[in-house]
């Protein structure tokens, strides 16, 4: 049987987790171990008085904490800002001291031997509130007249950057034949991962040392953060990772709740653990999305592209996350698409707003990028009367082009963007689309369909590190700082050593999320660990295949260029005379240094995976209720790895993406601050039954500027549905009722009022 590249092999860590055999940090429990829980504002803004006096006093109650005990822990920590854009960062405390700025600030820390008393007491903390104006929603904070979340910023600005020639682009728009606007709103979202954050902090009094076992996407990020801000150098901070069920961007971040964890653990001398519930993780756990944006297409007489031009406000909530300025930042980059525009415009905010944080969540900028363009290019489409497939093959960057500088800064190395539409409109049957259309509309159904031709940069997420191990036994041990959050690297990694080393994956082993085992990650985010941590594996395990084959050639008195790798042996070619791995590594000349081989790599540039997504709907125009009946993708993701796992994460992502165009929605009131959608009695989750069958393919043109040819693929599933999606909707509607344009999601009690305004339109 092959395990090798492009192989269908089934996940190798399935068997464990479907018997229960998974060990998550809510399965993580010590002996000795006191519970938390974190007191939070029930405020979007207001100042408070803190008296903790009886809550300290009550049996069982172990360590309250409030802001003027944890001065000394540094705050959090904005890691990641925009190239050349200084932005004044407001403190992110890890307790609020006088002042909250969202509903969800936390305020206090509460230890107890059960986490029922620690319930109890956290009620018994007597607070006294003033509470403030507040302001919600990216439009309401840059009026003129706005309440200043920090009153330093004026206008409520972040900051604020651009990209792309203003003056070219104002240039083509003053020339242009044709202009097309539209205005879109991409909505809040929030993660909603199968397991919750939590942390179980450990402290060793004889070494001054804690350990961390908590939910992550990377140890090391994690571990580098909290000795900064308890002020202890690395090596006193162990951070574990077990198995995480999801991550999708919100848990590569660093929490409040891991650092006073820690330093609870630290005063008490025994375990603290903290597990958040449903309802924290809506309040305590950073967003995603949350733009608002307009866009302006230029064209000439023919239909091609001269200038696109951008303004996107950006809601960042009430602090700057980690990575929060350039999650947009990272997103405007993307603004062209897959077009060839000759001139682009991209202004960005960045705005303070009353709410939880935002900060990267799957795709990370880029869904957004694509959702602008591609409802951009749809209404011109419609606008002009032209077909919306036709419009994009007369403007896609054409291969022969490639590499292709962007009017924002990017390099497409490589794609073929008009046979993936191509191909993803044969496999939908688009020719037939509207005998179909007919048929629905003699059952009192409207149909629809549309077209997201997409690309996003992705996989540059390094350096990484791998370190790869032949044991006494003949197996494999890989240890890598990339983290599996449920997309199958023991898998995936075991077959890159299959690929050299012929390694069945049952023989393969991957050690990830440990920093005292392993000296350095770069964990997983940005759909990098094949192509980042996937190309540095490669490395260190041609180096030990090499090494093998010298020292297979000393055993079998052979030529190193006469042997082959089969079976866990190193044999002859041709012949039967083998030695197996364990032999090897058992032999006196087996040294460490030959049988531990490492490399790393660091990504010159992100790969560029693409593709187009078609999607066909039915509506009820009696009730709104929208309705999937066909969807197809089509990507090239340079090199297939795994097709069973690629079809994973494409339906995945997929779904993330169809949750956001037909149901998911953050809202917060804006009169009192108070978020209604705070769990899942009032947040809507795409349900299985309510989802597509996919048929997915890919049509893959290498990578040039990774060893593999890989292009990432594990965000792209949510960056070309939601405009595929809306945009079928808005063909349903524009061919009854002329609706131009929806917001997502797309409800149906959106699309039946959309419809009745359309019906009050034409009567008029």
């Amino acid at each position: 049987m092959k395990f090798g590249i492009g192989e269908g092999v089934k996940r190798k860590e399935d068997g464990s987790l479907l018997r229960g055999g998974g060990r998550y940090v809510a399965d993580h429990a010590v002996e000795g171990q006191r519970h938390a829980v974190v007191v939070r504002s029930p405020h979007a803004h207001a100042r408070f008085t803190l008296d903790a006096a009886k809550a300290r006093s009550m049996p069982g109650v172990r360590l309250v904490l409030t802001g003027a005990d944890v001065v000394e822990i540094g705050p959090i920590p904005c890691l990641a800002g925009i190239p050349g854009v200084e932005i004044p960062t407001p403190a992110y405390p890890v307790l609020a001291r006088s002042e909250v700025r969202h509903v969800g600030d936390a305020m206090a820390f509460v230890v107890a031997d059960t986490l029922e008393l620690a319930k109890d007491a956290a009620e018994a903390i007597e607070l006294t509130w003033e509470p403030l104006p507040h302001v919600i929603g990216a439009v309401a904070a840059v009026k003129g007249d706005a309440v200043r979340v920090w009153p330093d910023r004026p206008g409520n600005i972040a900051f604020e950057t651009a990209l792309g020639d203003k003056a070219a682009t104002a240039e083509a728009f003053a020339r242009a034949a044709r202009t097309v606007e539209v205005t879109l709103v991409n909505q809040r979202l929030v993660t909603n991962y199968l397991d919750t954050r939590g942390v179980v902090a450990e402290y060793d009094t004889a070494r001054d040392r804690v350990t961390l076992t908590l939910g992550s996407q990377g140890s090391h990020s994690i571990r580098d953060i909290l000795s900064q801000m308890l002020k202890l150098p690395p090596e006193a901070v162990r951070v574990v990772t077990p198995d995480v069920g999801g991550g999708f961007g919100t848990k590569l971040f660093f929490y409040r709740e891991y650092a006073l964890a820690a330093f609870a653990a630290r005063r008490l001398k025994q375990p603290v653990r903290w597990i958040a519930d449903r309802m924290e993780h809506f309040l305590g756990d950073t967003h995603g999305r949350d733009n608002f944006t307009t866009a302006r297409l230029a064209l000439d007489d023919k239909g091609h592209f001269l200038a696109l031009d951008v303004d996107l406000i950006a809601d960042m909530g009430a602090y700057l996350s980690e990575y929060a300025p350039y999650i947009p930042y990272l997103g405007i980059g993307m603004s062209p698409g897959v077009y060839d525009i000759p001139a682009c415009n991209v202004r960005l905010r960045g705005v303070y707003t009353n709410t939880v944080p935002v900060d990267a969540y799957r795709g990370a900028g880029r869904p957004e990028a694509s959702y602008v363009i591609e409802r951009l290019v749809d209404v011109a489409a419609r606008e002009l009367g032209v077909e919306p497939d036709a419009l994009r093959r007369r403007n896609f960057v054409k291969p022969k082009a490639m590499p292709y500088d962007t009017a924002t800064g990017k390099t497409y190395d490589s794609g073929n963007f008009a046979a993936h539409l191509k191909r993803a409109q044969e496999t939908a049957d688009w020719s037939g689309f509207k005998k179909r259309a007919a048929a629905a509309k003699r059952q009192g159904l409207l149909r629809g369909i549309g077209i997201a031709s997409y690309i996003e940069a992705c996989g540059s997420n390094g350096p990484e590190t791998a370190n790869v191990k032949l044991g006494k036994d003949g197996d494999i041990t890989i240890l890598i700082g990339s983290q599996s959050t449920g997309q199958g690297h023991d898998t995936s990694y075991a077959q890159l050593i299959a690929e050299h080393l012929g390694l069945p994956p049952e023989r393969v082993h991957t050690i990830q999320g440990d920093t005292d085992l392993i000296a350095s990650g770069a964990g997983t985010g940005g759909s990098s660990s094949i192509p980042c941590g996937g190309a540095s594996l490669v490395g260190a395990t041609k180096k030990l295949a090499d090494n093998l084959k010298k020292l297979a050639a000393d055993a079998l008195e052979a030529g190193a260029q006469d042997l082959e790798f089969a079976d866990g042996t190193v044999r002859i070619a041709g012949t039967d005379r083998a030695i197996s791995f364990a032999d090897l590594a058992n032999r006196p000349d087996a040294t460490p240094d030959k049988l531990h081989t490492s490399d790393a790599w660091t990504p010159p540039a992100p790969t560029y995976p693409n593709g187009t997504h078609v999607v066909e709907v039915e509506i009820d125009p009696a009730t709104g209720s929208t309705r999937i009946v066909n969807y197809v993708v089509v990507d090239d993701f340079g090199v297939t790895l795994n097709p069973l796992l690629l079809a994973g994460q494409v339906h995945g992502g997929a779904v993330q993406g169809i949750g956001q165009a037909l149901m998911e929605q953050t809202v917060y009131d804006p009169d009192s601050g108070q978020l209604l959608t705070a769990s899942l009695m009032d947040y809507a989750l795409p349900r299985a039954y309510e989802m597509p069958s996919f048929a997915f393919e890919t049509s893959n043109v290498p990578c040039t500027t990774n060893p593999l040819g890989v292009k990432g693929a594990g965000e792209a599933g949510a960056i070309g549905s939601c405009p595929a999606v809306i945009n079928a909707i808005v063909d349903a509607l524009w061919r009854a009722y002329s609706v131009r344009h929806i917001d997502m999601p797309a409800t149906p009690e959106r699309v039946w009022a959309a419809i009745e305004e359309g019906r009050r339109q034409l009567r008029m």
